[in-house]
């Protein structure tokens, strides 16, 4: 995954429908708080903030956003590379949500708690940032 070096600020203000984008706006000034770090936008149109390298046994490595999301028509989906599964008793304080292995997808942040969002995204950054994160998602947290 790679940096685009495009403008964070035109890809949110590209974002329909327009909760989609309010959500968005807010989930960039969460991660900034969490990760006292300004957004950047990496490929595949994902927001991210701060970075972290990954070692897995096959000998395959690279870098990725420590904490990051891309706000989709459908849903706004962060991305929890430590898997969901880490996450598991604050998931089920969240509020209404889906998730997939290292996802997980928001449609209206109105109907989650944001106080237990955050914590979810400050556990999961400092899990990342600590050193090399050797483990794929779904091997992550039980």
């Amino acid at each position: 995954m790679e940096r685009t070096g495009a403008d964070v600020a035109a890809r949110i203000e590209s974002v329909t429908p327009t909760l989609r984008k309010r959500d968005a706006e807010t989930i960039v000034e969460l991660m900034g708080r969490v990760s006292g770090l300004e957004p950047e936008l990496w490929s595949g149109g994902i927001i991210g903030f701060g970075e972290y390298s990954y070692r897995y046994e096959s000998g395959r490595e690279g870098c990725a956003p420590a904490l990051g999301f891309a706000p989709r028509k459908p849903a706004s989906t962060i991305y929890l590379s430590d898997g969901v599964g880490a996450h598991s008793d604050a998931l089920a304080r969240l509020g209404p949500h889906t998730t997939g292995v290292g996802c997980l997808y928001l449609k209206n942040l109105d109907d989650v708690d944001l106080t237990v969002l955050e914590q979810i995204l400050a556990t999961s950054y400092a899990t990342l940032t600590a050193g090399t994160y050797g483990q794929r998602a779904r091997e992550g947290g039980a």
